[in-house]
C-alpha cells in the first residue's frame, strides 16, 4: 500500500472517532507536559543555585582538616601553622594565602548594651579584597579594630558605624576595646566556610587578637596555628595546578601533616568542585522527580492500547474488504500501527507546548529565572512515538491476523 494512502487513512480514522482519540492521547499530553515542566523547574532551580554558589568567584581554594569531605570547614582542627601559611603562599600559581581562626568569645558591647556573641572571626585584611563596604575598609594587622557585617552592625539599640567603639569581652574574662574600621555592604556569606547564611558576623586581625599557637615541627619554636586556610590563586586557570600542589605540599612538607589528628584527612576545595557538588545534586533531584511524571505515560500507554483494540473490533469488516482487494498482512499491521504512532506524537508535540507553558507558569510563580530544558524536547518526543509503537504493536498485530472470511461475515 501507498505510504501516502496509509497516511490518509491513518489521520481519517483518527478524525472520524475525535472524541476518543483525543481521551487516548489525552494520557500522553499530561505526561509529557509533566516531565518538561518539572524538567524546566529543576533545570531553572540548578540555574539559578549555581549562579549565586558560583557568581563572579574568586580562582579560591579551601583548605582544612576534617573527618568528612561534608561542608567545608566542618569539624576542622587547627593544624596549619604560620610556617605553612608562609610556605604555601610560596607555591607557583598561588598569589595569597588567607588564614582564619575563631576567637572564644562570651559578649560585645556598643553605647552600654551588650549582645551574647560567642566567637568572632579571626582573620587578616586579605580576607576583604573584592568585597564591597558601606562604610570604612578593611581592619589593620597589628591594631585594635573591628570589621562589621549590617547584621552584625544593627545588632545593638543603635547601629554601630565606622570610628566607634566597641569592647570585645573574651571567654576568658578579658576585655578588649576595640574601633570598628568598616562595614561590610552585605551579610551574606562569601564563601565556603561562611556559606550563603546571613547571621552577624564579626571579624578581628589575627594580631593581637588571635592566640591559639602550637610548637612548629619544622621550626621547633611557638607559632600561631589555624584550623582554615583560603588559597587564592594568581588566576583561574592556575587554580588546578596550584591545588595540586597545595594537597602535595599538605601531605608531604608541612607542619599539618605531623599535628594532623591520624582519623583527619586534609581537603581542599574549589568553587567549581562546589558547583559541580551542587548540579549533581539538583539533577539526582530532577530526574527522580520526573521520572515519577513517566507513571502517567504508562498510563496512557494503556490507553492507547484500548482504543487500537476497539478500534480493530469496530472495524473488522472494513479489515476483511480491504483483505479482499488484495491488501496485505503488513499493509494492515501497517495501518493500525501508524494509526498508534500518530497518536503518541500529537500527544507528544501539544505535551511539549503545554510542558512549556507549565513550565513558565512554575518559574513565574516561584520567581526562578527561566531555563527552558531543551534537551528534554527530543526525549519526550521520542518517548511519545515509542509509546504509540509499543502501544500499537498488539492491535496491529492482531488486525494482521484477521481472517478476510470471518470479517466479511462479521455484523
Amino acid at each position: 500500500m501507498d505510504p501516502a494512502e496509509t497516511l490518509r487513512m491513518s489521520l481519517r480514522a483518527i478524525g472520524s472517532h475525535r472524541i476518543r482519540s483525543s481521551l487516548s492521547a489525552f494520557g500522553i499530553v499530561i505526561g509529557i507536559a509533566a516531565v518538561v515542566t518539572l524538567a524546566t523547574l529543576g533545570t531553572s532551580l540548578q540555574a539559578d543555585i549555581v549562579s549565586q554558589v558560583a557568581g563572579d568567584s574568586a580562582p579560591n581554594m579551601y583548605a582544612w582538616a576534617g573527618q568528612s569531605n561534608g561542608q567545608p570547614g566542618a569539624s576542622a582542627q587547627p593544624v596549619f601553622t604560620s610556617h605553612d601559611v608562609t610556605a604555601i603562599r610560596s607555591l607557583d600559581g598561588v598569589a595569597d594565602v588567607v588564614p582564619r581562626g575563631f576567637v572564644a568569645t562570651a559578649s560585645v558591647t556598643y553605647r552600654g548594651n551588650t549582645v551574647s556573641q560567642s566567637n568572632v572571626v579571626a582573620t587578616t585584611p586579605a580576607k576583604f579584597d573584592g568585597q564591597e563596604f558601606a562604610a570604612g575598609g578593611p581592619f589593620e594587622q597589628g591594631s585594635r579594630q573591628v570589621v562589621l557585617n549590617p547584621l552584625a552592625a544593627r545588632m545593638f539599640d543603635r547601629t554601630a558605624s565606622v570610628g566607634d567603639r566597641v569592647t570585645v569581652r573574651l571567654s576568658d574574662g578579658r576585655r578588649v576595646e576595640a574601633t570598628v574600621a568598616g562595614v561590610l555592604n552585605s551579610s551574606q556569606g562569601t564563601d565556603q566556610f561562611e556559606g550563603q547564611s546571613s547571621v552577624p558576623r564579626v571579624y578581628v586581625p589575627t594580631d593581637p587578637f588571635y592566640g591559639q599557637t602550637v610548637e612548629s615541627p619544622s621550626q621547633g619554636v611557638d607559632q600561631r596555628v589555624y584550623p582554615l586556610l583560603t588559597v587564592v590563586a594568581e588566576d583561574h586557570e592556575d587554580v588546578p595546578a596550584a591545588k595540586r600542589q597545595v594537597r602535595r605540599y599538605l601531605r608531604r612538607n608541612s607542619d599539618a601533616a605531623t599535628l594532623r589528628p591520624d582519623a583527619y584527612s586534609f581537603h581542599v576545595r574549589t568553587d567549581e568542585d562546589l558547583v559541580e557538588q551542587v548540579r549533581e545534586i539538583l539533577n539526582t533531584l530532577t530526574t527522580f522527580v520526573t521520572s515519577i511524571a513517566v507513571v502517567s505515560l504508562v498510563v496512557a500507554s494503556l490507553g492507547i492500547a484500548n482504543v487500537m483494540l476497539v478500534s480493530v473490533t469496530e472495524r473488522t469488516r472494513e479489515i476483511g474488504i480491504m483483505k479482499a482487494v488484495g491488501a496485505q498482512n503488513s499493509d494492515v499491521l501497517q495501518l493500525f500501527l501508524l494509526e498508534a504512532v500518530l497518536l503518541g506524537v500529537f500527544g507528544s508535540l501539544f505535551g511539549v507546548a503545554l510542558g512549556a507553558l507549565g513550565g513558565y507558569l512554575a518559574t513565574e510563580y516561584v520567581g526562578l529565572p527561566l531555563v527552558f530544558a531543551v534537551e528534554w524536547v527530543p526525549i519526550a518526543v521520542v518517548v511519545g512515538i515509542g509509546v504509540g509503537v509499543v502501544t500499537g504493536l498488539y492491535p496491529a498485530w492482531s488486525a494482521a491476523r484477521v481472517d478476510p472470511i470471518d470479517a466479511l461475515r462479521y455484523e
